[in-house]
């Protein structure tokens, strides 16, 4: 089933807090999808220069953290630009994962399926731990950001736009069928 020329692409956002499980989602999705055109857009590749990324005080702490949780350290304006672009592309399914995917009104309002990757604080924080222990941070290091600023900019920013998903997906124990579920909604609703 391949749309050809037929209206602009299905659009389908995916947010959720840090180590929720929306990429693997995402990239799951895809694989699910492989006989349409698919382009995945992950919001991580729009993180401003260092430079340009906001830094905060810890609200408890009072130490000084790049912020990366806040709207500010993603250059949503081109995000958008990007998006808008692939509208008008021969592609089937557009997918945009990232923390603020539901939150920014321009881009919520782009999508016409929303879905949210939910998983428990403490799931999250070990995943973090292990994901970015791998990247070369210490435990310190990383347990010091998520207590000073990740839960806050989470309980701010990501928590508030799960009730503007229209589905939520278990991100503790992703089952084999959640993707297929999702990808037989998306072929059922496509513009083919």
């Amino acid at each position: 089933m391949i749309r050809g020329n037929m209206g602009k692409p299905f659009v389908v956002g995916i947010a959720g807090g840090t180590a929720s499980g929306k990429s693997t989602f995402c990239g799951s999705l895809e694989k699910s999808l492989s006989a349409l055109n698919v382009k995945c857009i992950h919001m991580d590749d729009y993180f401003k220069s260092e430079n340009e990324r906001p830094c905060s005080e810890a609200f408890v702490s009072g130490k000084k953290y790049m912020d990366d949780n806040h709207p500010l350290t993603v250059d949503l304006e081109r995000l958008k630009h990007d998006v808008k672009n692939l509208l008008c592309k021969n592609i089937d399914v557009v997918i945009i994962e990232g923390l603020l995917t539901l939150w920014d009104r321009e881009i919520y309002g782009l999508l016409d399926l929303k879905l949210f990757v939910d998983c428990r604080a403490d799931e999250r924080i070990v995943r973090r731990i292990r994901r970015n222990t791998e990247w070369g941070q210490t435990f310190r290091q990383i347990t010091d950001v998520y207590l000073d600023m990740v839960r806050y900019r989470h309980d701010e920013y990501v928590e508030p736009s799960k009730w503007r998903a229209d589905i939520i997906i278990n991100g503790s124990n992703m089952s084999d069928k959640s993707a297929p579920v999702i990808c037989g909604y998306i072929c059922a609703n496509c513009r083919v």
